[in-house]
């Protein structure tokens, strides 16, 4: 009868591991969000423009604080078109307003006006553009010639329209910018979405009886959010930049709403030569905003990108 040794190592099976051996080899795993994070961290101009919004968005909530005056609250003694100086940072404007506080509280107009018109151009776009990839056939015929029809209209002609409808208040602009600003995403999603309604895991969803609003939001979606992600981002600035080009053109919001672009519109309406002041904040306000949201959105399109990685 032969005796084992106790203390006598086993060979591990081919295949098999003991202990620790081979796990070592093994990288391990990291969430996906932990890598986007990361590659956006280390993107500068992605970090300086998130640095400026969540400035901007401090100095939008806290502008009765911020704001030496009101945003339609004349200076006392009242002096129009004065140039920067200690009592008036960014000096004051035709009708005596100080132009640092309007564009303090414009700061409000400016991210409400973005934000909300964003939303509105996401939740269409998805919309439309997920019914015509996934259903296909005659409805995405149907739905995609709409955008094409809408396409084919010139922007300020189809956005004056819609501002002669609903007036020119802040709420007005936003009805005017998302109603136009969905039809390029809406062909970006439908184009996911015909590519992903061919993978594997689609067709078995659709086996197992899953409902099509299931299969569309629950799996579909979340795969096709990528260039969503970054199109809306990058949707913030172009939105502001909008409101600013309708307020020139006489179809945004009126007075006295510290809008940006309606006070680029007064300064360049004859005070350009003799009050440049007028012009330069409000502009460079916007000009400050828009890059760093199209800084924050190439900085998500890099991190989200896997080939990148």
């Amino acid at each position: 009868m032969s005796v084992t040794d106790p203390h006598s190592t086993a060979t591990p099976m081919p295949g098999m591991a003991s202990g620790d051996s081979g796990i070592a080899d093994v990288a391990e795993s990291r969430p996906l969000r932990k890598d986007v994070v990361k590659r956006f961290v280390r993107n500068p101009l992605a970090m300086l423009g998130l640095g400026f919004i969540v400035l901007l968005v401090v100095v939008a909530i806290f502008a009765d604080v911020i704001a030496p005056y009101g945003f339609k609250e004349s200076t006392e003694p009242r002096v129009s078109r004065a140039g920067p100086g200690t009592d008036h940072w960014f000096g004051t404007d035709t009708v005596g307003y100080d132009v640092f506080s309007r564009v303090v509280y414009g700061a409000r107009v400016s991210l409400k006006i973005g934000i909300v018109a964003t939303s509105l151009i996401l939740v269409l776009g998805v919309l439309f553009g997920a019914a015509a990839g996934f259903f296909g056939g005659w409805i995405d015929s149907f739905l995609m010639r709409i955008t094409d029809i809408f396409l084919a209209i010139p922007y300020i002609i189809l956005a004056i329209s819609i501002a002669t409808v609903f007036g020119r208040s802040e709420n007005a602009i936003i009805i005017v910018l998302g109603l136009t600003g969905w039809l390029p995403l809406a062909r970006i999603v439908r184009s996911s979405f015909l590519g992903l309604k061919q993978l594997e895991y689609v067709e078995a969803a659709t086996s197992l009886g899953f409902s099509r609003k299931r299969i569309m939001f629950g799996h579909m979606l979340p795969n096709a959010l990528q260039p969503v992600i970054v199109y809306g981002t990058v949707s913030i600035g172009s939105v502001i930049l909008s409101e600013a080009a309708l307020s020139f053109l006489g179809v945004g919001p009126q007075n006295p709403t510290p809008a940006w672009g309606l006070m680029v519109a007064e300064a360049g309406a004859g005070s350009l030569a003799s009050a440049s002041h007028m012009l330069f904040f409000p502009a460079f306000a916007i000009f400050l905003t828009v890059l760093s949201f199209v800084f924050v959105g190439d900085g998500l399109r890099d991190a989200l990108d896997p080939k990148l990685k």
